[in-house]
């Protein structure tokens, strides 16, 4: 194998790795969304935790490639790692967002609970 073939495998197995990674803090975001729906509100915060191992263990792939660049190496374009990037982005942002979303709901449940009792 050329040595550009085993460059592009070894990016494409990053962006595999790096997908794999957001997709399960995705599955977990979009999971502790459903737990803030039913109230459920520390279950939603564990899931986000958890979601955020992921988003971290994806993000530290990526920098490692932009870090080669960074330092000087030619890097290969690669559709597969630009959308492992994407997704990261993407799933980053939800994460963000829910976060605040479970915050706001269970101060929100808070002080109806309070008006009612």
């Amino acid at each position: 194998m050329v040595d550009r073939e085993k460059e592009q495998e070894a990016l494409n197995l990053v962006s595999m790795q790096m997908i794999l990674h957001a997709g399960d803090a995705r599955n977990d975001v979009m999971t502790a969304l459903k737990c803030c729906e039913e109230e459920n509100y520390a279950r939603a915060e564990e899931l986000l935790e958890k979601a955020n191992k992921d988003i971290v263990a994806s993000h530290k792939l990526q920098t490692k490639i932009v870090q080669k660049e960074a330092q000087g190496e030619e890097s290969i374009f690669s559709l597969l790692f630009t959308h492992a990037q994407d997704t990261l982005m993407t799933v980053k942002s939800e994460y963000e967002i829910a976060k605040r979303l479970v915050r706001i709901f269970r101060r929100l449940d808070q002080k109806i609970n309070g008006m009612r009792g």
